[in-house]
C-alpha cells in the first residue's frame, strides 16, 4: 500500500488553477449553506474541509474518456468538471433529482443520495469499458461512514475479479455523521481494507491538492493500463456539519475540532503557491473575489429557477413504460385538470 505521497511537481498553471477551483468552492460552498439558512434551498451537505479532495481527484481525470459518480456532497467535483452550477445546485432546490445538468455531456453521472449507491454503477460502466476496449476509468467517491455499506463490499469484490478500470476514492473526514471513524472503521483505515480485493491502495493527505493531484493521476494510469481498480484513502476532516440539519456540537467539542481538523486545504495551497513564487497576494486576493462572483451567479440562477412540470415524475422512470405507469399518468392528469 503507498502511502504519504509527496506533493505533486505540478507545472505552475495547473497550481494557480488549483488555487482557483479550490476557492470557488470554498466559497459557493459557504453561500449555499447561507442560502439554506435563508430558506432558498431546503437542504444542502457541506464540504467544508475536503476541497483539495474533490478538486485534486476531478483535475486529474480525462474528462474525454472518464466518467465520475458522486454522493450527494462533490459539488467540488462538479465545479471543477465545469458543470454548470445552477444546474447542479437544481437537485438541493428540489426542482429535479440528480441536477439538470446533462450527465453525458458533463462525464458526472447524477447525484446520488443512496448511501454508497454509485460504487456498484461505476463498477458497471468501468467493466463495459473493458468489454468495448475503450480506454475509460471510472472515479466513484464515498465516505468513511459509506465503506461500511454492503455494496461497496460487493463493488470492489467485482472490480478485483474482473479487473474492472475504477477509481475508489474514499474521502476519509473522520465522521460517519455523528460516529467517529475509529469507532466504525474495522481494521484502522479504509485503504488497509483494498488487500482483501486484491486491489492497489494509495493513503494521500486529503488536504493537499497537488498530492490528490498526483495520486488520482497515479490510480488512473494503473486502472487504464489493464492492471485493474485502485483504491484512494483521502485523509481529510469534516469541519463543518454532516448537513444542514445536523448540529456537530452534540457530539463533539469546539476544541476537538481545532484539535483534530488539520491544516485548512485552501490556505494550505495558498500559502505554498506565495512560498515558491507561483502567485503573489494580488492573484490570491482575485481567485477569492471571482469566487464570490460566480456564487452570486449561482445564487441568482438558483433563485430564478421556477418548479418542474407534474408529468415528468412518470417520463423518466422506465425506457419502456409500463402499463401500470401509464394508468398512473393518466389518473394524475385527470385530477390535475380538475383542480
Amino acid at each position: 500500500m503507498d502511502t504519504n505521497l509527496q506533493p505533486a511537481a505540478l507545472p505552475a498553471e495547473e497550481l494557480r488553477e488549483l488555487y482557483r477551483l479550490v476557492t470557488a468552492v470554498r466559497q459557493l460552498d459557504l453561500a449555499a449553506i447561507a442560502w439554506q439558512r435563508q430558506g432558498i434551498i431546503p437542504g444542502y451537505a457541506p464540504e467544508l474541509g475536503q476541497e483539495a479532495a474533490q478538486v485534486g481527484s476531478a483535475f486529474a481525470m480525462d474528462p474525454e474518456h472518464d466518467f465520475i459518480f458522486p454522493t450527494y456532497r462533490e459539488m467540488g467535483v462538479a465545479l471543477t468538471l465545469g458543470v454548470d452550477m445552477t444546474a447542479y445546485m437544481s437537485t438541493h432546490k428540489a426542482s429535479w433529482h440528480g441536477g439538470l445538468y446533462n450527465p453525458v455531456q458533463t462525464r458526472l453521472a447524477p447525484i446520488q443520495a443512496v448511501v454508497a449507491g454509485s460504487v456498484l454503477h461505476a463498477v458497471g460502466w468501468a467493466h463495459g469499458q473493458t468489454l468495448a476496449g475503450t480506454p475509460g476509468v471510472a472515479l466513484t467517491y464515498f465516505g468513511d461512514g459509506a465503506s461500511s455499506q454492503g455494496d461497496v463490499h460487493e463493488a470492489m469484490n467485482f472490480a478485483g475479479i474482473l479487473k474492472a478500470p475504477v477509481i475508489f476514492f474514499v474521502q476519509n473526514n473522520g465522521w460517519a455523521i455523528s460516529l467517529p471513524t475509529e469507532a466504525q472503521v474495522a481494521g484502522g483505515t479504509v485503504a488497509a481494507r483494498a488487500a482483501g480485493y486484491g486491489i492497489k491502495a494509495i493513503t494521500v493527505d486529503g488536504n493537499d491538492a497537488a498530492a490528490v493531484v498526483q495520486a488520482t493521476r497515479e490510480a488512473a494510469a494503473h486502472a487504464r493500463t489493464g492492471h485493474g481498480p485502485v483504491l484512494i484513502e483521502a485523509m481529510t476532516y469534516r469541519r463543518g456539519p454532516h448537513s444542514t440539519s445536523d448540529d456537530p456540537g452534540r457530539y463533539r467539542s469546539l476544541a476537538e475540532e481545532r484539535r483534530d481538523e488539520g491544516p485548512d486545504p485552501v490556505r494550505l495551497l495558498g500559502d505554498r503557491l506565495l512560498a515558491d513564487g507561483i502567485a503573489d497576494s494580488a492573484f490570491l486576493d482575485s481567485a477569492l473575489q471571482d469566487a464570490n462572483a460566480n456564487a452570486d451567479r449561482v445564487r441568482e440562477g438558483v433563485m430564478a429557477l421556477g418548479p418542474r412540470p407534474g408529468s415528468e415524475m412518470f417520463d423518466f422512470v422506465f425506457a419502456e413504460p409500463t402499463d401500470t405507469l401509464q394508468a398512473q399518468a393518466r389518473a394524475w392528469r385527470e385530477e390535475s385538470e380538475h383542480v
